[in-house]
Parts: structure tokens; sequence; C-alpha cells
């Protein structure tokens, strides 16, 4: 049986996150999209609220147990409060994750303590390409076995940070497998590109990263000289972009009620013509029950059970929810829905790449 009331310690974190996300990030996200840079000392307010940390066993260098259901109450939160940020907040764990997941017993010692213990810093993924039919399953970016270690060449897309990070996480195809090499920023034959420019995340900064011939001892394979199984990497990477996703979401949506309700025509509020009262009902609607997909599937994650179907789900549903909700929010503003000023434009271009985004967070 599923439960649905969070534990204390979810109802701490979850109500400290709302606190940052009100006071902090809700006042800097304008200012940041418009200037493509996020206050750095907002984000590390956000990591000092422990997320990830408290994801990590003492051992590795944290003060908990990982917890998907927890991580994706968390990602809802900060998406509320903004989505760039918080991919910003979030960025370390989809480094971190994998590694703790399925490194070995020497990866996560070498990496975790680093990564947790200081001060927010990028260590990062880079799954995505910048291919039309891009897909985990099929790489562009190819690993081949060479005098002992590996060789890997290709380009990634979609990586935050990477002028400034100390190490990739970079996922790659091997004997048609889906695998992961630790790669160091200054490899031999890494080139981090010029900074992406997209619809939305405008105050994410976010690179290509071209592999040319890049070197990659045996050790520094995801899970050492036998992998990894990539399919619960990809249930906690689709499960967090939904969880994003749901945060987006219910931000725009409440956002859009609260305007309906005070918006006059003709002697009354616009929330009682029908049209728009259905309307607003069907996008509650939509995120209540794309969040309850998403809590099976960190449910499931949690439990050690196959939740590679669930999250797949969640995250489909959460793309299509995210869109239309964030559309709809600009509609019911009517001509202030256009204007930068209201944040629902932002969150619609944003909500238009949810499905772009896994890999970018993971719970």
């Amino acid at each position: 049986m599923f439960g649905f009331e969070p534990t204390d310690e979810q109802k701490m974190l979850v109500g400290a996150i709302q606190k940052y996300a009100v006071k902090d990030m809700r006042g800097a996200a304008h200012d940041a999209d418009e200037s493509g840079a996020y206050p750095p000392e907002i984000i590390e307010r956000g990591w000092e609220l422990g997320v990830l940390q408290a994801s990590i066993p003492e051992a590795y260098g944290g003060f908990g147990e990982r917890s998907a259901v927890t991580g994706a109450l968390a990602a809802e939160e900060l998406a509320w409060g903004d989505l760039a940020g918080a991919l910003a907040v979030m960025a370390p764990a989809s480094f971190a994750v994998p590694t703790l997941v399925a490194g070995s017993e020497e990866q996560r010692k070498k990496w975790l303590p680093e990564l947790v213990e200081g001060s927010w810093h990028a260590c990062v993924a880079a799954l995505d390409e910048p291919d039309f039919d891009f897909g985990p399953d099929r790489l562009q970016t190819i690993a081949t076995r060479r005098n002992g270690g590996y060789r890997i060449e290709g380009v990634k897309s979609l990586v935050p940070f990477a002028e400034t990070a100390e190490a990739f996480l970079v996922f790659a195809r091997l004997d048609d497998r889906l695998q992961a090499f630790y790669v160091p920023r200054r490899a031999a034959g890494l080139t981090v590109g010029d900074r992406e420019r997209f619809c939305g995340l405008g105050s994410l900064p976010t690179y290509r990263l071209i592999l040319e011939n890049v070197s990659v001892p045996a050790g520094d394979r995801l899970g050492g000289e036998e992998g990894f199984d990539p399919a619960p990497i990809l249930a906690s990477a689709n499960t967090a972009a939904a969880a994003l996703a749901v945060g987006l979401s219910r931000a725009a949506y409440e956002y859009a009620l609260a305007y309906a309700k005070e918006r006059e025509v003709f002697g009354l509020p616009i929330a009682q013509k029908q049209s728009i009262a259905f309307g607003l009902a069907e996008m509650a609607i939509e995120i209540e029950a794309i969040r309850l997909l998403v809590w099976e599937a960190a449910w499931l994650i949690d439990a050690g059970k196959d939740a590679a179907k669930a999250a797949y789900l969640a995250l489909s549903g959460a793309a299509d929810m995210a869109m239309m909700v964030t559309d709809r929010a600009v509609q019911y503003l009517g001509g202030h829905g256009y204007i930068r000023e209201h944040p629902v434009e932002r969150w619609m271009r944003n909500g238009r790449g949810i499905a772009l985004f896994p890999g970018l967070a993971m719970v």
C-alpha cells in the first residue's frame, strides 16, 4: 500500500525549501533570466538546505540515506520557486546519485565526500546529445576499449556549469550498452564549447562538450570494469524531471488562479466564467495526477523495485501537462501573460523543455 503522509523530516525539509523559494528564488528569477546568470549566493543558500547531503550516507560525507520520495518532494518545491534555480541547486546530484547507486566502493570514497562536504561546486553528468532523435538507448557518443582503458568520442549538450565544472560523468555507448565514465575537466581531448542558448532556462549556463579521443582509465568506468545497469539511473533522472515539471506547473496554475479571481470583466471575476473555471479545474487535475505518478515512481525506486515504466510514464505525462498548464496560464492572463514582468511567460518557455531535462537532475 502507498502512504501519502510525509514524515516529520520530510515536512521540515519541504517547509525550509518553501521559505527559500519565496524569499530567495522568486525574487531573483526574473532578473536572473534577463541577465543570463543566477546569483551564486542564492545557489549556495539552496545547497545549504542539504537536499543532496541528506541523501548521502555518513560513510561518504553526507548525513542521511537516499530517498527518491524525499528528493521528488524537494524537486517540486524548488521548481515552484524557479526551474532554472532548481536545476542549478540540484546539478551536483546528477553526478552524485549515479555514483552512490552504481559506483564502486572506491569511486564512492573518491568522489562523494569532496562533493558533498563543502560548498556548492559543479561536478555534473553529461547525458544529452544535440541529435534530433536523441535517446539514452541510441547515444552517438561512443566508448571503445583501448590499451587497458577506454577512448571516448562524441558530443554532449545541455551540460550545466561545464565551463567551471571540476569533473563530468559522461554517458556513452559501449558495446551497445549505456555506460558512464568519470572525465576530469582538463582531460586531453575534452573541449567545452560555447554557451548554449535556448527558449527557456535563460539563467542556467549550459554548454556542449566535445570529446575527441579522450582517454579514460579502466578504473574510471562507473561501476568498475563490470559497468552498471543503467535502468535505475534513468528512472531516477526521469522521476526528477517529472517532479520539477509538477512544481513549475503548480506555480503557473496558482498564479493564473489568483489572477482570474481578481481580474474583472463586466463586473465579475473571470474565474466565474465557465470556460476559464473549467480550464483551471483541468489544470489542477493534471497536476495532481502527474504528482501521483511521480510519487509512485519514487516509491518504487526506494523499494528497490523496477521503476523504469512508472518513471517513463511520469515524465511523458509531465511534459504534456507542463505545456498545457503553462500555456493556459499565459492565455488566462490575456495580454498581461505576454509581458515579461509576469512570470507566466517564463514558466511557459521553461515548461516547453521538460522532455529534454532528464540527466540534468537526479533523485
